[in-house]
This record gives structure tokens, C-alpha cells and sequence, in this order.
């Protein structure tokens, strides 16, 4: 029997891969066997996290892409395609936050969020799945968020392009199930990546403690979630083992919902 969880022979792009959670399941698919595209804003760090996977033995190439630009995204995913003849997996983890409840959240704001959190999946699934229809099928793992199925406070902007990427998940889901392309979600409750630690540092200078420990505490596990932790339940919603799971948004949330 192959051993389970392997991608060996399939192409994965992740989107926002330069950092983060996006970084960790680039790295985890490459240790996997599939040929890895790591998209993102910043090409250098798309290429540092390229650089990790290659010298570890994978398979993986950068590009640039800026998710909330549908020009950009075709031009990218047209860059890919003349490198690559397949796209089996598609993760669509490029994403902004936003603190605030509607009193503080600007147009401007919302603009901003919706461009990228919303208008970014939709580009990049557009762009992925008559690509994948030609091949035969596929596997979209959207990042989601607790706040897709929970309220939480001063999230208001957030929490409602995530309720989106929700919903975008079903619809594809149930429009795509009988021509092989599955589309689940994954919801994560408060996750340290070096975005919090930065978030955390410009706004709670001299309180970063402080802070990262009362967002630990908001999960009731006792602490937020490692990104290699969302990238391993990222890893088996596009594997063939989860071939019959589609259309479920899966919480990683520390005992939150409960």
C-alpha cells in the first residue's frame, strides 16, 4: 500500500505562501512530492520559501501574483500553465485582517478586505477550475476562519469576507461535485504567525506578553494554533484519502466551538 497523504505526480498552488500558514503547507505538500507553486505579493519571499523546498529535495517555483487584481491572477495562472501540464490543488490562503467593529471600520476598510479576501478566492478558483476540469478533476482547500461560523468581537470586516469564502466553498462544492473538482474549507481559530508577532509589536509596544497571551487564551486548548497544524488538515482535504469529503468547512480552533 503507498503511504497515505501523498501528493507524488500532482501540482498544488497556495497562494500567500511567502509566510505564515500559506509557507508551512507549500512546505508540507513539497515533503509530500507535489510540485509546488508559491504565490505571492512579494517575490522574494516567495522565493526564499522556494529556495527551503528545493534545498530540502522538492519541487517548487515562485510567482508573483496579486490575488485581488483578476488581471494579475490570469496572467499568473497563465505563467504557471505554460510551466506545468496540470493543476490538481488549488489552496486559496492569501488574506488580510482587520480589527474593528462597524462603528470603527472605515469603506475603506471594507474595500480593502473584500478586494483581497473575497475577490481573491474567486479570481483564483475561476482561474483554477476549467484548468482542472480539463484534467480530470481536483481538490480547492479555502482558508476560512472561525469567525466564518462564529461572531467575534471587533472582527466585523474580517468576519464577513471570511463568511464569504464560507459560502464560496459550498457553491463550488455542489456545482463541481459530479465533475470531479471536491472544494472544502478550513477555519482556524488564532493562529501565531509572523504576522501576529508584527501586528502584536506596532500595536501593544511594550505589552506584546501581554497580548499574545490573551490571544492564546482565547482558545480554550490554552494556546493559538502552529501554522505546520493547519497545513497538516490542509494536506489530507486535498489528498485522495479525503476524495469523499467536499463541501465542509473544518474547524482547527483549540476547543473553541464546543
Amino acid at each position: 500500500m503507498p503511504a497515505p497523504f501523498r501528493l507524488d505526480g500532482k501540482t498544488a498552488i497556495i497562494t500567500g505562501a511567502g509566510s505564515g500558514i500559506g509557507a508551512a503547507i507549500a512546505e508540507l505538500f513539497a515533503d509530500q512530492g507535489a510540485q509546488v507553486v508559491v504565490c505571492d505579493l512579494d517575490r522574494a519571499a516567495a522565493e526564499t520559501v522556494c529556495a527551503r523546498i528545493t534545498a530540502d529535495g522538492g519541487a517548487a517555483m515562485a510567482q508573483t501574483c496579486d490575488v485581488g487584481d483578476g488581471a494579475a491572477v490570469t496572467a499568473a495562472f497563465a505563467a504557471v500553465r505554460a510551466r506545468c501540464d496540470r493543476l490538481d490543488i488549488l489552496v486559496n490562503n492569501a488574506g488580510i485582517a482587520h480589527v474593528g467593529s462597524i462603528e470603527n471600520t472605515s469603506e475603506a476598510d471594507l474595500d480593502r478586505l473584500y478586494r483581497v479576501n473575497v475577490k481573491g478566492v474567486f479570481h483564483c478558483a475561476k482561474a483554477a477550475v476549467p484548468w482542472m476540469l480539463a484534467g480530470g478533476g481536483g481538490a480547492i482547500c479555502n482558508l476560512a476562519s472561525i469567525a466564518s461560523l462564529i461572531g467575534i468581537e471587533e472582527r466585523f470586516a474580517y468576519g464577513m469576507t471570511k463568511g464569504a469564502v464560507l459560502t464560496m466553498t459550498k457553491s463550488i462544492a455542489i456545482d463541481y461535485v459530479k465533475q470531479g473538482i471536491r472544494c472544502n474549507c478550513v477555519c482556524p481559530a488564532r493562529v501565531h504567525t509572523p504576522f501576529v508577532d508584527g501586528f502584536v509589536a506596532r500595536n501593544f509596544p511594550g505589552r506584546e506578553a501581554e497580548q499574545l497571551a490573551k490571544l492564546a487564551a482565547f482558545q480554550p486548548i490554552g494556546r493559538m494554533a502552529r501554522p505546520d497544524e493547519v497545513a497538516a488538515l490542509a494536506l489530507y482535504l486535498c489528498s485522495d484519502e479525503a476524495a469523499f469529503v467536499t463541501g465542509q468547512a473544518y474547524p482547527i480552533d483549540g476547543g473553541v466551538l464546543r
